[in-house]
């Protein structure tokens, strides 16, 4: 038993088996992405549904290997956070395949599940890991940031409304849509079309844009509206969302130690040593070896 256990090990272990498993992963997306194109696929519907089940089972002899790598205690496969998520997707691959025989109303939904098996690529990768890590880790702060920006918005919002709901109602004709439209004018989609309306009115064609549906009230707002949307996409574009990318930043960083240091713990587990005593082994050696050279090298000196 204990042969099978060290030899699961090398197998989880080795690049080349983790190699095929990310070669695997890659084709379950492609058929996913076949199998999209329902009625010009709908001959080779079988040979698709073979090339399923066999990627699953392919799966869940990576799940028994690395249960079994894990020696006496397979259990632990399951301390780790990325096993859990690899076999809540193969389990529920496999619902795919018997719920058909108990409820066919359940079978699309279930098959959607095959779509997240293309998910495991950030299992097999460990610097995807690292990322998707990092934005696990920043959630908490992006909340801050979030409420943050969910003030702006509603501030700006509401201001929207009351400046230029007469003129502008498709835009700002009430809170949700002035929210709507900043939304859109902090991604920079077209936001100078919602700006040139309320500068010179909705009754104005400017350079060719068509003039704001529901125009009962025209009435341009000049350097005020200029003021109002210029300022929120310098706060809200150039600073705000900024944040976001500061705090993923910041989270990246803390992950990559985390990195280091679990890549430390492991150095140590397998060789009993960390760098930092290595090295220090390594320096007294070469001390040791200083000091002998120095003796012959006196000895000589003294018989010449």
């Amino acid at each position: 038993m204990q042969n099978i256990f060290s030899l699961s090990k090398k197998i989880a272990d080795n690049k080349s088996f983790q190699a095929f498993i990310i070669f695997v992963i890659l084709v379950a997306g492609v058929v996913v992405g076949i199998q999209t194109y329902k009625e010009k696929v709908a001959h080779i519907e079988h040979v698709l549904n073979l090339i399923d089940f066999i990627i699953i089972l392919i799966f869940t002899v990576e799940i028994a290997i690395k249960m079994l790598a894990e020696g006496s205690k397979p259990w632990k496969y399951f301390s780790d956070a990325w096993n859990i998520f690899d076999f809540s997707i193969v389990a529920v691959c496999y619902l795919a395949f018997i719920v058909p025989t108990i409820d066919a109303s359940f079978i699309a939904v279930l098959r959607l599940a095959r779509i997240l098996r293309v998910f495991r690529l950030v299992t097999t990768l460990p610097k995807l890991q690292l990322l998707v890590g990092a934005l696990l880790k920043s959630i908490p702060s992006m909340g801050y940031v979030a409420i943050l920006l969910g003030l702006l918005f509603y501030i700006y919002g509401s201001m929207g409304v009351f400046m230029f709901s007469e003129n502008d109602p498709v835009h700002f004709g009430n809170l949700q849509l002035s929210v709507l439209s900043l939304f859109r004018v902090v991604t920079l989609e077209d936001w100078t079309d919602i700006m040139y309306i309320n500068i010179y009115g909705c009754d104005h064609s400017i350079w060719g844009y068509s003039a704001s549906e529901g125009c009962t009230n025209p009435k341009g707002f000049g350097v005020g509206a200029a003021l109002f949307f210029i300022s929120f996409v310098l706060i809200g574009t150039m600073i705000v969302l900024n944040l976001f990318i500061g705090v993923i930043m910041s989270s990246m960083d803390e992950a990559k130690k985390d990195a280091e240091a679990k890549m430390q713990e492991d150095i140590t587990n397998k060789n009993g040593l960390t760098l930092l005593d290595e090295m220090a082994n390594l320096s007294s050696k070469m001390e040791e070896i200083k000091v002998r050279i120095d003796t012959i090298h006196t000895k000589l000196k003294k018989e010449g």
